[in-house]
């Protein structure tokens, strides 16, 4: 298959400037990216024609050699002669043992990823929200926008290493590769160091964003903000910054996965004999209707009052546990009352069916015991 023109590919003249195909290949990669563009086969190809085309295009030696002899000069094509595209004998075991010693084309280092950790109430994992963060990061140097050069002067290209980044040693029939020690496997070397960054390319910043948490997001989910890390050398890529959920505990309710669980005290007499109360949830406040002969630990179901599915779907539900709770603190009046109360129920066991049920359960064990 023919390949197309890489100048082409990048959309820039043949007469483009290092800085202006550096600048297009960043905005080109970070459109087609494949983290950008699940399961598009098109993009991906695409994203490989233009760092092909990069990392021709970015090096003066094989550009220049691409400019005289177009794919040839720089395809290896042509067997082992000398001239431009031609790979020689020593070229190959260079490259083999290249690898083993940890040979390799040198040149600007792509920025670290950055990891932070939000810590979010329920209510913004629930209904979502834009967070403002601030994260100490290296930014690019804005007076050389990243070149570590004084504005007006440009890295030149290692003489040692002819801007590979690498040196060959020559031992008898062999050739070792090593970084080059002039320009430490850069393959440019800073005449004139910027003064801003002292040639670094890069500053020390405390940056400032904005993260956009999603509806439904969970302690240990995590958020992926392309390009939002380190700086890269020398205007490289930068990294990816990843935004590590935290969702702080609640108050009132206990979630999980789409569910939220919150308990309710109620009287035992709006147990006994049934009632309605207002309960509380994240969406504002619900009715709930209590039946009744209810027993402590019932849970009651109120749907579509819990989280929302961060991928989509039906709400989690409200589910209510209801726990009966004895009262303290008693006059002498009400006191009497409950005795009076209880001499009434101990006619028989029909209204404590559990009681009546456990009762039977012990003295069948202790009659056991005594065979």
């Amino acid at each position: 298959m023919t390949k197309r023109d890489y100048y082409e590919t990048l959309g820039v003249t043949r007469n483009a400037s290092e800085e202006e195909i550096k600048k297009t290949y960043r905005r080109l990669a970070m459109k087609f990216h494949p983290d950008r563009n699940a399961n598009d086969k098109a993009a991906e190809e695409k994203f490989k024609q233009i760092k092909e085309a990069y990392e021709v295009l970015s090096d003066s030696r094989r550009r220049a050699a691409y400019d005289q002899f177009g794919h040839a000069g720089v395809d290896g094509a042509g067997g082992f002669g000398g001239g431009p595209g031609n790979m020689n004998f020593t070229d190959i075991f260079g490259d083999i043992f290249g690898d083993i010693f940890g040979g390799g084309r040198g040149g600007p280092q792509r920025g670290s990823d950055l990891y932070y950790t939000l810590e979010i109430t329920l209510e913004d994992a629930v209904f979502g929200k834009t967070a403002e963060i601030t994260i100490p990061t290296l930014t690019s140097c804005a007076e050389c926008h990243g070149s570590g050069a004084r504005p007006g002067t440009s890295p030149v290209t290692c003489s040692d290493c002819g801007g590979y980044g690498q040196i060959r040693m020559q031992q008898g029939f062999f050739s070792v590769q090593q970084t080059c020690p002039t320009c430490y496997g850069k393959g440019r070397v800073i005449q004139t160091p910027c003064p801003t960054c002292h040639g670094r390319g890069r500053n020390k910043q405390n940056k400032k964003l904005s993260v956009k948490i999603p509806q439904g997001v969970d302690t240990g989910d995590r958020i992926r903000l392309s390009g939002e890390g380190e700086a890269g050398e020398s205007g490289a890529m930068s990294g990816d910054l990843y935004i590590q959920i935290q969702v702080q505990p609640h108050q009132l309710f206990e979630r999980d996965g789409k569910n939220l669980y919150c308990e309710v005290p109620i009287s035992f007499v709006t147990a006994a004999l049934g009632g309605e109360l207002e309960v509380p949830a994240l969406h504002g406040r619900v009715k709930l209707k209590i039946p009744s002969e209810t027993q402590t630990g019932k849970v009651f179901r109120v749907k579509g009052m819990g989280v929302p599915s961060v991928r989509g779907g039906d709400p989690g539900d409200l589910m209510c546990r209801v726990l009966i709770e004895t009262p303290v603190n008693l006059t002498a009046k009400q006191k009497e009352l409950l005795t009076q109360f209880d001499k009434t129920m101990s006619v028989n066991n029909k209204h404590s069916p559990k009681s009546s049920s456990w009762f039977n359960k012990v003295k069948k064990f202790f009659d056991d015991m005594k065979l």
